[in-house]
């Protein structure tokens, strides 16, 4: 019998990698992503998305993702961590992130590359390249700035380039300074903290999927209700805390997580 065969689970329900079987249709995630997916087709150019950690922002980009599988005519190049000192730094990574080849390794000859890979891909083939950047905090101006004037390429119908900017709310002073930049945002949001009739219905959806009929039946009113106000809405946290509130009372041999339960485990983690 496997850990979570103890209490029904045909598998984990609260793991912290971002599965997309996992997304609950949040009404915020949901608007999210219509958003996002209508503009990348329009062929709209910038997008951004703002948020605390664990507010949800990868699992977005995952459900994404997944909303494009098997659309050959969408090539996605996700950019994970986007901390570059220098332009040649980033400009080298795009290139070989496209698979731009036979070049020198010179920031002009970088940026033509680049240049020339969106209008042949996108003009020619006919294929729309987009390109998402988590951790969009870490980006320099400098690099901003490349990535504006990369916005700059365009047919007389649509961009080039689709930008997915993920990030915390430090790159909002920066966008801020560069008024060709945020001109260019053609759907920025702000992500927020869930509710508690969100969290309740996130738990048992997750619970549901991961096999148990009852949900109900092992996490009561009041330890949802803990969850929610230690965690006070984050995506993560409460994900965190289910998890661990489900260990404690494997360990213990129990099959009920209550408002004691999640309070011991709150004080273990120091929340």
């Amino acid at each position: 019998m496997s850990f979570y065969e103890f209490l029904g689970f045909k598998k984990e329900p609260f793991s912290n990698s971002p599965d997309p079987g996992f997304f609950y249709n949040l009404k915020e995630h949901r608007l999210v992503l219509n958003k996002l997916e209508i503009a990348i087709r329009q062929k709209r150019g910038l997008m951004v998305i703002i948020g605390d950690i664990g507010l949800g922002k990868t699992t977005i980009t995952r459900k994404l993702l997944q909303n494009f599988d098997g659309e050959n005519d969408y090539l996605f190049y996700p950019m994970l961590n986007p901390s570059f000192s220098t332009e040649f730094q980033f400009l080298e990574m795009l290139i070989k992130m496209f698979k731009i080849s036979r070049i020198r390794r010179s920031t002009i000859e970088y940026r033509q590359a680049v240049q020339d890979f969106l209008f042949k891909t996108g003009v020619e083939e006919k294929k729309t390249v987009v390109l998402i950047i988590d951790e969009g905090q870490k980006l320099s101006e400098d690099i901003l700035e490349i990535l504006r004037v990369f916005l700059n390429y365009e047919t007389n119908e649509y961009k080039l380039l689709q930008l997915v900017i993920l990030a915390q709310m430090e790159i909002l002073p920066k966008i801020k300074k560069m008024r060709n930049l945020s001109d260019r945002i053609c759907f920025q949001h702000l992500l927020t903290p869930i509710t508690l009739d969100e969290t309740r219905e996130l738990i048992l959806f997750r619970l549901h999927e991961a096999g148990l009929e009852n949900g109900s039946a092992l996490f009561t009113e009041e330890a949802i209700k803990k969850i929610y106000f230690s965690s006070k809405g984050y995506l993560r946290r409460i994900i965190f805390l289910a998890h661990n509130s489900l260990e404690k009372i494997i360990m213990e041999e129990s099959h009920l997580v209550d408002e004691a339960v999640v309070d011991a485990v709150v004080k273990d983690l120091s929340f």
